[in-house]
C-alpha cells in the first residue's frame, strides 16, 4: 500500500461547509424515513408529520368547580337582596370538578356561594351566566387540531397531550444508525487484568453513548487490528447496518493510520486534516452515499470532533435545527499559549469570584480523560490569534448551570491529596456545592489569590531565612492582600523510589549519578522550591540533574512516573507513594495551608469547608493515607482580615 500524508490544514468553518455541502449533493442529509411508535413509549423521538387530535379535549361539557349544575335561565334576578330558591334535583344538582354536565343544565355555581335552607332546596345570591365554571367541549383541544408539528422532539408534555387526543400510534423519523468501529492492535476490553502494552478500549463508549444522548441508536463493531484489509473489510461490513461509519484512531499520517486509505479506495475523502487543536487529523468522507469519518484515536480529540463534525449531520438526518451553544463571560485566570492559524478548543473550570466568573483552563493533552469528565466548559482560541493573555474577557460554552458555577468553590496552588477527599465529602454533604481544583503550585495559587481568580489556594512554602512556612510569602507576595491562613494538614516529603530500592538510592545525593533519572515537579510548586533548597545545600547543579527538566503537576504523576519506570526517583509526598506501591524514603515534615481571600472566609461557604475540616469522618479518610497530621487540621494559623 502507497502511504499518503494528508496534513491538510483547512479552517473549521471552511471544512464543514466543504463536507456537508459534498453530502448535501449526494443526498446523504436527507430526513430519516418514519416509522410507527405507541405514544408511550415515543418520549425523545422526532415527529415525521405533523400531529392531529383524533378527539376533542373535553369530548363533554365537564364541571370546573365543585358546586351545583343549573340552567343559567333559572338564577336570573338573583342577588343579595333577593335571593333565589331552586328546587332540587329539578332546577339544580350537585356535581363534582371534572364531572360531566347533565343534559339540558350549562351553568355551575361554586359550592361556596350556594346556601341550603332545606334539604331539597338551594339558595343562591348571584346570577349564573351561561357556561360559568364550565369546560366546554374541545376547550382544550378541538378534534383535527394540530398537536405537534413534523420535525418537533417529542417531550413527556406533548406523550400527555397526544394521549388526551385520542392518538395510540405516532410516525416518528428511524433513529439515525452509527457504527463506530474501533481500530488499533494494542486495544483490549476494558475489563479484567490489562497486559503491558495494552490500551483499555473506552472511547467507543464515550463516543456511542453521547450519539445516544443526540437521539441517534449505536452499533460498537469489534476492535479491528492495524490491518489495512482488515480495516476494508470492517467499512464495507458497518456501511450495510448504518447511516453513518466512524473509525476511531488511525486517522493521523502515521505508518498504521490507514483509515484515510481505506476511505479513499472504497469512497473518496472531502477533507483530511482540520485546523483545529486537537483534533487535527479528523478524515470526513463519505462511501456509496455513507458519511465515514475518521475520528482520531485520544479521548478528548475524539469527542470534540464528534461535536463539530457528527452532530450536525445527525441533527440534519432528524430535521432538527443544530442547538446554538450558551455563551457566558468569564475572566481567564492564566495565560494560554496556542499556535497561529490552529482554532484551539480549551477545556476550563469555572467558578465565581466575587461577583465575576473565573475560567480556570485544564490540562491540554488529547489524550486527558480526566479532563472530560471535570471540565465545566469549553475556551475556543481563534486560529487568528495566537493565544489569550491572564486576566482577559473571554467567551465560553458553559457544560453547566449558572447555579452551578456560582455555587463552586475554585482552589488553585500546590495540589494535595486531601483536596480530592474534601471535595467528596463537601459533595456527600451540601450536594448543590463543588470544589475544583487547579494545580498550578503554590506560588501560581497566591498569584490566583492576588488576581482575584481564586477563592482559596493550597500552600506548602519553606522560607529559607526563617524555615518558616508560608507566612513570610504571604509577607512578601500578598502585603496588601486580606488573606487568612487555615491548616490543612502535616504532610511527610520525601523520596518516592520503585518497590525494593533496585538503584540503592539512599538520599538526594544519588540525584548527581549518572544511572539515575529523577522526575521533577513544576516551577513555583512548594516541592521544587523545597528540592532547589535542598540541592543548593549538597552543592549539586541542576543541569547535572538526570530529568530535572521533567516537570509533573501533581504529587501522584510523579509517583506514577516512579511507578511505570519513566523514572527511578521523585520528590512528593508518602500518600502518594503508599497509594501506588512505592518505597519511600523520609526527608521533611512540611505544612500545607489554604491560603483564603477575604470575602470567601466570612462566607457560609467556608463554614462548611471547616465542619468538614474538623470532623472525625473526614480526618479519618486523609489519616488513612498515610504520611499527615491533622493536629492542627480546620486551625486559622494567620489573618491579616
Amino acid at each position: 500500500m502507497e502511504r499518503k500524508i494528508y496534513l491538510d490544514n483547512r479552517p473549521l468553518e471552511e471544512a464543514l461547509d466543504h463536507y456537508m455541502g459534498r453530502l448535501e449533493e449526494l443526498g446523504v442529509l436527507s430526513s430519516l424515513p418514519a416509522e410507527e411508535v405507541p405514544v408511550g413509549e415515543s418520549l425523545g423521538r422526532i415527529t415525521a408529520q405533523g400531529v392531529f387530535a383524533g378527539r376533542s379535549v373535553p369530548h363533554y361539557h365537564s364541571a370546573a368547580m365543585d358546586g351545583i349544575a343549573v340552567r343559567s335561565q333559572d338564577t336570573y334576578g338573583a342577588s343579595q337582596m333577593e335571593p333565589k330558591e331552586l328546587i332540587m334535583p329539578a332546577e339544580a344538582v350537585f356535581i363534582d370538578t371534572g364531572k360531566r354536565l347533565p343534559e339540558g343544565f350549562d351553568s355551575v355555581v361554586r359550592i361556596e356561594d350556594v346556601h341550603f335552607p332545606k334539604e331539597d332546596v338551594a339558595e343562591i345570591t348571584a346570577a349564573a351566566p351561561p357556561w360559568q365554571y364550565v369546560r366546554t367541549v374541545g376547550e382544550d383541544l378541538v378534534k383535527s387540531d394540530l398537536l405537534l408539528p413534523t420535525n418537533h422532539r417529542i417531550r413527556p408534555v406533548d406523550v400527555g397531550a397526544m394521549l388526551a387526543g385520542g392518538i395510540e400510534q405516532v410516525a416518528v423519523r428511524r433513529r439515525p444508525r452509527v457504527v463506530v468501529i474501533p481500530t488499533g492492535s494494542d486495544l483490549a476490553l476494558p475489563h479484567g487484568e490489562l497486559k503491558p502494552g495494552e490500551i483499555p478500549e473506552f472511547n467507543s463508549h464515550i463516543l456511542g453513548l453521547t450519539l445516544e444522548e443526540w437521539g441517534a441508536e449505536w452499533i460498537r463493531w469489534e476492535i479491528v487490528p492495524d490491518d489495512v484489509d482488515l480495516l476494508r473489510a470492517a467499512v464495507e461490513g458497518a456501511l450495510g447496518q448504518g447511516d453513518l461509519v466512524l473509525i476511531n484512531a488511525g486517522s493521523s499520517a502515521g505508518s498504521r493510520d490507514y483509515t484515510a486509505h481505506v476511505i479513499e479506495e472504497l469512497g473518496e475523502v472531502l477533507v483530511h486534516g482540520v485546523g483545529i487543536r486537537p483534533g487535527k487529523p479528523v478524515v470526513l468522507g463519505v462511501v456509496r452515499n455513507v458519511a465515514v469519518l475518521g475520528i482520531p484515536g485520544y479521548p478528548v480529540s475524539a469527542h470534540l470532533t464528534l461535536q463539530l463534525f457528527v452532530r450536525p449531520i445527525l441533527s440534519r438526518m432528524m430535521g432538527q435545527a443544530l442547538p446554538a451553544p450558551e455563551k457566558v463571560q468569564a475572566r481567564l485566570a492564566r495565560r494560554i499559549v496556542s499556535p497561529l492559524g490552529m482554532e484551539e478548543f480549551v477545556r476550563v473550570r469555572l467558578g465565581e469570584v466575587k461577583g465575576q466568573i473565573v475560567a480556570l483552563p485544564m490540562g491540554r493533552g488529547a489524550g486527558n480523560v480526566s479532563s472530560l469528565v471535570k471540565a465545566d466548559g469549553l475556551l475556543r482560541v481563534s486560529r487568528l490569534s495566537q493565544g489569550l493573555e491572564a486576566d482577559e474577557k473571554v467567551e465560553i460554552e458553559p457544560f453547566c448551570s449558572r447555579q452551578q458555577i456560582r455555587k463552586t468553590i475554585l482552589a488553585a496552588g500546590s495540589h494535595d491529596l486531601t483536596l480530592d477527599i474534601l471535595a467528596d465529602y463537601l459533595a456527600k454533604s451540601w450536594p448543590d456545592l463543588r470544589l475544583a481544583s487547579a494545580h498550578v503550585g503554590s506560588t501560581g495559587g497566591l498569584a490566583a489569590i492576588r488576581r482575584q481568580q481564586a477563592h482559596l489556594a493550597g500552600c506548602h512554602l519553606l522560607d529559607e531565612e526563617t524555615g518558616e512556612y508560608n507566612i513570610p510569602y504571604l509577607r512578601r507576595l500578598l502585603p496588601d492582600v486580606p488573606v487568612a491562613l487555615v491548616n490543612l494538614a502535616y504532610r511527610q516529603q520525601g523520596i518516592i523510589i520503585q518497590p525494593g530500592n533496585p538503584k540503592g538510592i539512599q538520599s538526594l545525593e544519588d540525584l548527581s549519578r549518572q544511572d539515575v533519572q529523577f522526575v521533577n515537579r513544576q516551577r513555583g510548586a512548594g516541592t521544587r522550591l523545597l528540592l532547589d533548597l535542598k540541592i543548593k545545600e549538597l552543592g549539586l547543579e541542576p543541569g547535572s540533574i538526570n530529568g530535572y527538566q521533567r516537570e509533573e503537576f501533581t504529587h501522584m504523576a510523579v509517583a506514577s512516573a516512579v511507578a511505570n519506570g519513566v523514572a527511578h526517583m521523585g520528590l512528593g509526598i508518602y500518600g502518594a507513594a503508599k497509594a501506588l506501591g512505592l518505597d519511600f524514603i523520609p526527608l521533611a515534615k512540611e505544612r500545607y495551608d489554604l491560603v483564603v481571600e477575604q470575602e470567601f472566609f466570612n462566607s457560609e461557604l467556608m463554614e462548611r469547608l471547616l465542619m468538614i475540616l474538623r470532623s472525625p469522618k473526614f480526618q479519618e479518610t486523609v489519616l488513612a493515607l498515610g504520611g499527615y497530621d491533622l493536629s492542627d487540621c480546620g486551625r486559622l494559623l494567620y489573618s491579616t482580615i
